[in-house]
């Protein structure tokens, strides 16, 4: 049975500059590499209105269960100027024992040791009691409209069953072994604009200036308590990422103001609860300052928190006697198509070291790239 290097793989798919919505041949060139190892591969497009089309890839090798998945990206964040790299970002180079490219890191280094432990494995045994499948796509740096979230919908409609899911984000703060991620936080964005009555400013009795109430009711949002957090998530926090009036006069009182702000919430929370807070005190300020109000909501997933059950038990074993350090259980951290996958499957995350995840220079060590193919070559071994 063919094998994979977990290093040669890494540079390989890091080479292409699979930006979001762009694929580049990057799924392709996985899907080629997954049918060499006996997997049926299905890639799958999709696209909603007024969006590009993002390719995902699902692959399958064996018809029985227990269904043992790995879930991971291909896409990538912009790697900005390429003059502030040391190497070409997507023309992978190892320098002083560190891989350095855009994605080596978040998260296509994941994704080949994986493929590489999956072909130790096949190597190994020679037939095993299960299937193994892979579940990618191109949309996960994106707003993850046409990625995850559509093929979970697909797996349900063609009631393919999936028993785990280990997901390949780079979870570990500073170690290879630190951290598993067991859960994740929910997000709820929104944009706001309050409209006011412009004019000259000499005259503000005669006008309304949107900017006070926005100002005012920024600080009100700000001030409340959400929640304390509990022991498996850190308490609910609201930040303000900008506010914007757009006005280029020194002496007019602008028409509207807007701000944009972004809540990560725990458990004790969810969407619908955070929305009707939020919107009854945008109505009790607006009816305060006589202003009106246009509001936009845009939820990427509740919170949620997996049991640690016999697998990731196993899994945590594992990760401490490879690296000999003993992986806390977190939920830190932003979100993750975990958020998608956990209505059909328990999952696990664990990757590497998410220091320089999204810097220039973005790199990992290689030898956390060995460990890490060796740490999902054991797990494999021991849930068959």
């Amino acid at each position: 049975m063919k094998t994979f290097n977990e290093l040669d793989l890494s540079k390989s798919l890091i080479q292409f500059p699979s930006i979001t919505p762009v694929d580049a041949g990057a799924i392709n060139f996985l899907a080629k590499k997954l049918r060499s190892l006996g997997f049926k591969t299905k890639i799958i497009e999709f696209k909603d209105k007024n969006t590009k089309p993002i390719k995902n890839l699902y692959a399958k090798l064996g018809k029985s269960r227990p269904n043992f998945c790995y879930a991971g990206h291909t896409d990538v964040v912009p790697p900005g100027d390429y003059k502030d790299w040391s190497v070409h970002p997507f023309k992978p180079r190892v320098v002083k024992g560190n891989l350095i490219g855009r994605g080596a890191n978040d998260m296509k280094s994941s994704i080949a040791c994986f493929v590489a432990a999956v072909s130790e494995f096949l190597r190994i045994r020679k037939s095993f009691k299960g299937s193994i499948s892979f579940l990618i796509t191109g949309d996960e740096e994106g707003h993850a409209i046409n990625g995850t979230k559509k093929l979970v919908n697909y797996l349900k409609q063609k009631k393919e069953r999936i028993d785990f899911c280990l997901v390949g984000e780079p979870t570990n703060p500073n170690r290879l072994g630190e951290m598993i991620k067991i859960g994740r936080r929910g997000s709820l964005s929104c944009e706001l604009e309050i409209q006011g009555l412009q004019g000259h400013i000499a005259y503000p009795q005669l006008l309304n200036n949107p900017i006070t109430c926005l100002v005012n009711l920024c600080k009100r949002l700000k001030d409340i308590k959400l929640d304390s957090g509990n022991k498996n998530f850190q308490p609910s926090n609201l930040e303000f990422t900008s506010i914007n009036v757009d006005n280029k006069a020194h002496n007019v009182i602008p028409a509207r103001a807007k701000t944009k702000f972004n809540i990560r919430y725990n458990n004790m929370q969810n969407a619908k609860t955070l929305k009707r807070k939020i919107l009854n005190e945008v109505k009790k300020f607006c009816k305060k300052y006589k202003t009106k109000f246009r509001i936009k909501f845009l939820e990427s997933g509740d919170a949620f928190l997996t049991k640690p059950e016999k697998t990731i038990q196993m899994s945590k074993k594992i990760i401490k006697k490879i690296t000999g350090i003993n992986p806390v259980f977190s939920t830190t951290g932003g979100t993750s198509d975990a958020r998608f996958i956990k209505s059909i499957a328990p999952c696990l995350e664990f990757g590497l070291v998410n220091k320089s995840m999204h810097r220039v220079d973005e790199f990992v060590p290689v030898n956390d790239l060995k460990k890490l193919k060796k740490i999902y070559l054991e797990i494999l071994k021991n849930y068959f």
